[in-house]
């Protein structure tokens, strides 16, 4: 994937935060990275709730997936970042779902929900004015530190959400999904071969290079298959 236009680096400058007695050295760390970090520097220059946005953004330009017109569900959206990218690219009825409050955004639906709830794909689907061509998720759980299980529960939580995408999701639509590296990703990457034509994955520029994150893409959605 290309470089995201318009970020900006501090051109050699380091932000350094003070040590304190209230500050831990991993909250510093975190604060400093932070600061310095040019996705974070660009989100704010732009507009964008959160640097995710750029994963998105990089994501579509690499494989097309904000078709000008189409029906996009934003799952565990909060704070809105991709919710922005997917009306800013020309979608057509955008609708952004979390357990959080999210401030209103400007050409998008807001709802606070549960997708496990079991009424939910008819009042997305209602609130969408029909089946979803894109359905995608950033969501993941709070990470506990320690790597395989902090793999299974985002693993569990990527498994919920395609669960849910196949209930919402027009024949040959798109789902985009965040997952962690670690090696139990069969039984889903399985059952996603079975219902979409094209399953890839892909690590955007935008995610930290230390982080296990990556992607599934999967196009072509094939109902009842």
């Amino acid at each position: 994937m290309s470089k995201t236009p318009g970020l900006s680096s501090p051109r050699g400058l380091t932000v350094r935060v003070k040590k304190t007695k209230n500050r831990t050295p991993a909250s510093r760390a975190w604060l400093e990275r932070q600061l310095n970090d040019p996705y974070v520097i660009a989100a704010q220059a732009q507009g964008y709730r959160s640097r995710a946005a750029f994963k998105l953004i990089e994501l579509d330009d690499k494989f097309k997936l904000l078709r000008k017109g189409a029906r996009v569900l934003d799952l565990g959206a909060a704070p809105g970042g991709w919710t922005q990218v997917a009306v800013q690219r020309g979608a057509h009825s955008v609708l952004a779902l979390d357990l959080l409050p999210i401030d209103p955004i400007a050409g998008a639906t807001i709802l606070q929900g549960d997708f496990n709830d079991p009424a939910m794909p008819e009042i997305l689907t209602g609130a969408l004015g029909g089946k979803a061509d894109l359905v995608m998720s950033d969501m993941a759980p709070n990470t506990t530190g320690h790597t395989a299980t902090d793999h299974l529960r985002i693993m569990g939580l990527a498994e919920l959400a395609l669960d849910f995408a196949m209930e919402v999701l027009a024949e040959g639509g798109t789902f985009v999904a965040k997952l962690f590296q670690g090696g139990s990703e069969g039984t889903m990457l399985n059952t996603l071969k079975r219902h979409f034509a094209s399953v890839k994955h892909a690590k955007p520029p935008a995610s930290r290079k230390g982080s296990s994150e990556l992607y599934v893409v999967a196009t072509g959605f094939r109902p009842g298959k």
